[in-house]
């Protein structure tokens, strides 16, 4: 059913607004949180990049989550949820965390794709084993960056990084990593 009655004063959306960049990446604005503008820069820096990783880990997680195979899929499609999960986690974490020194987060994907180090894997399904080796190098890329992240954001007073990363980032990596290669451990069979 339509009627010709007129919208209600300020009820009707404005659409199709466009803006002024307020705040251009690659800037921190001053925040009173007791660090230097030099510590703040620098860390946004860092921290945008692991975002962007952790960004790209998680979809990969995703894209091998739903195209799992084989006799463990049930196993590996719920451990690769579950990390997936923590790892969309870390990404909101890192994203406040740089807004919160000043910072504009990184988070269009075209972006994403543009400062991330990690490999782009096929379009098409792998096999299991090269699935579970590519999260592992993604895993790698980003604990080797959080690591030299955390001391030098240590180094330059900014205690809120560097725990962020060694508590969430580097702790939740590592744990990850781990699950990933036991199961690419080949297990001999057990002859009676």
């Amino acid at each position: 059913m339509t009627t010709n009655a007129k919208p209600i004063a300020g009820s009707q959306p404005w659409l199709h607004q466009r803006g002024e960049v307020i705040q251009e990446f690659g800037t921190v604005k001053q925040f009173p949180i007791g660090l230097s503008y030099e510590a703040r820069m620098y860390s946004c820096q860092r921290l945008n990049k692991v975002l962007a990783d952790t960004q790209i880990l998680y979809g990969l997680y995703k894209k091998h989550h739903w195209l799992m195979r084989g006799a463990t899929f049930y196993q590996l499609h719920l451990v690769l949820d579950k990390h997936a999960g923590e790892q969309l986690e870390i990404v909101d974490t890192i994203a406040e965390r740089v807004q919160s020194l000043g910072g504009v987060a990184v988070g269009d994907p075209r972006h994403v794709a543009e400062i991330t180090s990690i490999r782009r894997p096929p379009n098409g399904v792998e096999e299991v084993p090269a699935m579970l080796s590519r999260l592992l190098e993604a895993h790698e890329t980003i604990l080797v960056e959080a690591h030299d992240a955390a001391t030098r954001t240590g180094e330059l007073g900014d205690d809120g990084t560097n725990d962020l990363l060694v508590s969430q980032v580097i702790r939740t990596g590592e744990l990850q990593a781990w699950f990933l290669a036991e199961h690419l451990v080949d297990t001999p069979l057990v002859r009676a």
